[in-house]
């Protein structure tokens, strides 16, 4: 089996690892009073959106996400949290670099370089990844931060495995062009989506707000389009996407289990394309500037 497949299956299994150090997420991550900055780039770039949505939401303080390679130092912050994969980003490892604050890394690689930049360091080597395009990583990071914040996690794996199993939601033979929705938290899932399938199968992918769709993406909306929703967005979004002549996709599962289904949907792409999502274009494990 291939890398990027076998750890998009191995996500239930992380993810009871994952819940089962809600307290060291809590601990290092709730922080309540505090003003907390999340900094990321790709994908955790996109988990930091859901982490400061998350964080906030459950009423725990003001929260901002910034892509670690667009970071000004404008503000004061009492936590900054790195989230970073590989732990030697170079965009991150600037940012820590001017930035005034406790500092706190979540990270699936121990004795790398951003170790000797933070006070705390969160490590899910057991959600660690052999393949380029980030899966288990991520989710595992968010099922940590949302039980640490509180949230009921008990159908998260039963929902995972569920996703598993499922049919694709249609066939991707027929789909040259997919857009994904989110409200909320969810908004991060939905670009996390959206880049999996430019990583994984080079297609051509949007994410956005869910109410934000009708107010221009529409348009280019086409029989060829699959429209996929994440969380509780509005049911009747479904109606405009089908006055576009497009496909309308929604579950009620979890929304990581969502992603699950999308992260499939992503390698099957591929494998019509004759792509290997093993190997995507142009794409390392870690950006590295020099």
């Amino acid at each position: 089996m291939a890398d990027t497949s076998r750890e998009i299956e191995s996500q239930p299994d992380v993810w009871r690892q994952g819940i089962a150090l809600a307290d060291v997420g809590r601990a290092a991550l709730a922080a309540p009073g505090e003003r907390m900055l999340v900094l990321g780039c790709g994908t955790s770039w996109f988990m930091a959106q859901c982490v400061a949505e998350l964080r906030e939401a459950a009423g725990l303080g003001e929260t901002d996400a910034v892509c670690a390679s667009e970071f000004v130092p404008r503000r004061r912050y009492d936590r900054v949290v790195a989230l970073t994969r590989s732990g030697t980003s170079t965009e991150v490892l600037d940012a820590l670099q001017r930035v005034d604050a406790y500092k706190v890394a979540v990270t699936a690689v121990a004795g790398q370089p951003v170790d000797d930049l933070v006070d705390e360091r969160i490590l899910l080597d057991f959600a660690d990844e052999r393949s380029v395009v980030q899966t288990r990583f991520p989710t595992t990071l968010l099922a940590m931060v949302r039980a640490g914040f509180g949230a009921d996690l008990g159908h998260l794996v039963a929902d995972g495995e569920a996703a598993l199993r499922a049919p694709l939601p249609t066939d991707p033979a027929g789909i040259e062009h997919l857009v994904f929705l989110g409200t909320g938290w969810t908004v991060g899932l939905a670009h996390e989506a959206a880049l999996k399938v430019r990583e994984a199968a080079q297609a051509w992918s949007e994410s956005y707000p869910a109410m934000d769709y009708r107010h221009g993406p529409v348009a280019v909306a086409g029989t060829k389009s699959l429209v996929w929703s994440f969380g509780g967005t509005p049911a009747e979004l479904d109606d405009t996407v089908r006055g576009a002549g497009a496909t309308p996709y929604r579950d009620d599962r979890d929304p990581l289990a969502q992603l699950v289904l999308a992260q499939r949907f992503a390698v099957a792409l591929a494998a019509h394309k004759g792509l290997d999502p093993d190997r995507p274009r142009l794409l390392t494990r870690s950006v590295i500037l020099r």
